[in-house]
């Protein structure tokens, strides 16, 4: 396949469309546009010249009318920015979702078992399938949480797990995202947009609803309410207007007609929480937080933290609130228990994993950080806790110093870092200049669990959108784009 050049094949706007080593999701390695594309790529061949770009346009101030930005931290100039959309979807077929449905169903499973335990008896621990040191040592263990029943055994309610297809054309997991994961309103924006300005496309594919994950989200909620209450109260905590996600907070709590707060806006008394209103003071059943743990409660957590509601741990405890996620269920996507995840399948399950881990390389482990030193140049360095696209080093992409640099970081901390082979991720067509060109996505589904296992078909597709670059975040300079499920 490498090598191969789509001019040989592919026509104007088309013409810059190129092949290489990575899997693409329109064109099979012959050249032929691979059936379940075939709709949408005829759709592209028989529009006008410049109605690509003026549909680009239409999809960009739907964006901005909508208020749709995500903030950069860590730059001096203006940070809030429109967030980046491709309006070509990406495509999957009926086959491939029933099989990545399946295995991040099992995944979720496995996971909130996995988190019970730790929390509960240990005996994972006991029989040194994860190393009791590695779980006590992750930040995001909070031995609070020790001999507490979380309601229905919930304690990853809302997941998001990162998708990546090797160019072999099988979908591995790159990373599991189970404490506050972000993202779904650009998933569900996209859709609108996409079938805005492909709307005979969108119509003649038969494409699998999404438009329902708000309402599965409320009823995922609803059914994490304390014992006895049937008609719970259910507010959104957010940290507020300045955080990268407001955007999504404010469109979600929108979205299911439920309260948008902040910390100041609860209270708690007797160990029960309060919302404050206009008509005084409501009791709040179920939060779902989208504030990271060490903010939760300054009596508990951080002392200093303003974003939070004192005495929140405590009625959480005493079963008189439920949250969304769990507190301490940051184990689950720790980067160095991410290796373990298709062991930990078999223990509670039984079952070999539906969908398969990336290969790993712990950097506490001496014999493997010895490997990764020695061709830190092949390898993608990743901090365990960290998310965004930050504390990340792609080796075939760094210099010199920023290796010399990462390798004082692995020296003086391994329990803090992991490596990967570089994968080529696989790569579909976006819009680019007026013209379609290949980008390399991942793939970010989204999954409830309550009384059941609720995930929509599709995701959010996010794109690197940088020529040649591998960073898919909207941080680093990545962006989104629509995903279609066929019949």
């Amino acid at each position: 396949m490498a090598g191969v050049s789509s001019r040989q094949v592919l026509p104007a706007p088309f013409h810059e469309y190129e092949l290489d080593g990575a899997y693409d999701e329109m064109v099979a390695a012959n050249g032929l546009v691979r059936p379940h594309y075939q709709r949408l790529y005829e759709g592209i061949l028989n529009l006008e010249a410049g109605e690509l770009r003026r549909r680009q346009q239409i999809a960009d101030l739907s964006f901005l009318h909508q208020g749709i930005t995500f903030t950069v931290y860590g730059r001096e100039e203006g940070t809030e920015r429109i967030f980046p959309n491709d309006p070509l979807p990406r495509i999957l077929t009926q086959e491939e979702w029933s099989r990545i449905e399946r295995g991040l169903a099992q995944r979720i499973t496995a996971l909130n078992l996995f988190l019970k335990d730790i929390y509960q008896e240990g005996r994972i621990l006991n029989d040194g399938v994860v190393p009791r040191d590695m779980v006590y040592s992750c930040k995001h263990f909070r031995r609070q949480m020790r001999a507490f029943s979380v309601r229905k055994d919930a304690y990853v309610s809302i997941a998001g797990t990162d998708l990546i297809r090797m160019p072999s054309g099988e979908f591995v997991v790159l990373e599991d995202n189970v404490r506050v994961p972000s993202g779904v309103s650009y998933m569900l924006v996209s859709r609108e947009v996409t079938k805005r300005i492909f709307p005979r496309t969108f119509r003649e594919c038969g494409v699998a609803p999404i438009e329902h994950y708000p309402q599965a989200l409320l009823a995922t909620l609803r059914a994490l309410a304390p014992a006895g209450c049937n008609e719970p109260v259910i507010a959104l905590l957010t940290p507020g207007v300045f955080n990268s996600a407001y955007f999504e907070h404010a469109f979600l709590a929108r979205q299911m007609g439920i309260e948008l707060v902040e910390g100041r806006d609860l209270v708690t008394h007797d160990n029960f929480v309060y919302m404050r209103t206009t008509a005084g003071l409501r009791r709040v059943d179920v939060i779902y937080r989208r504030i990271d743990d060490d903010f939760i409660d300054p009596l508990v957590f951080r002392p200093d933290s303003s974003l939070g509601v004192p005495g929140l741990f405590n009625a959480y405890r005493a079963g008189n609130v439920s949250l969304a996620n769990a507190l301490g269920t940051g184990i689950a996507d720790d980067k160095a228990i991410y290796a373990f995840v298709p062991s930990i399948i078999r223990y509670y399950l039984g079952e070999d994993p539906v969908l398969n881990n990336v290969e790993t390389y712990q950097m506490s482990v001496p014999k493997e950080r010895n490997l990764v030193l020695e061709h830190l140049e092949r390898y993608v360095v990743k901090a365990v806790g960290e998310s965004g696209g930050y504390g990340m080093l792609i080796g075939p992409h760094s210099t010199a110093a920023e290796r010399e640099e990462f390798r004082r970081r692995i020296e003086a901390d391994p329990r803090n870092y992991i490596a990967q082979p570089t994968i080529l991720l696989s790569r579909a067509p976006c819009l680019i200049d007026g013209t379609v060109q290949p980008r390399h996505v991942d793939l970010r589904p989204y999954i409830l669990y309550g009384d059941r296992v609720t995930i929509v078909p599709g995701g959010l597709t996010r794109v690197a959108l940088r020529k040649g670059s591998l960073v898919v975040n909207s941080s680093q300079g990545g962006g989104s784009k629509d995903t279609w499920v066929l019949h």
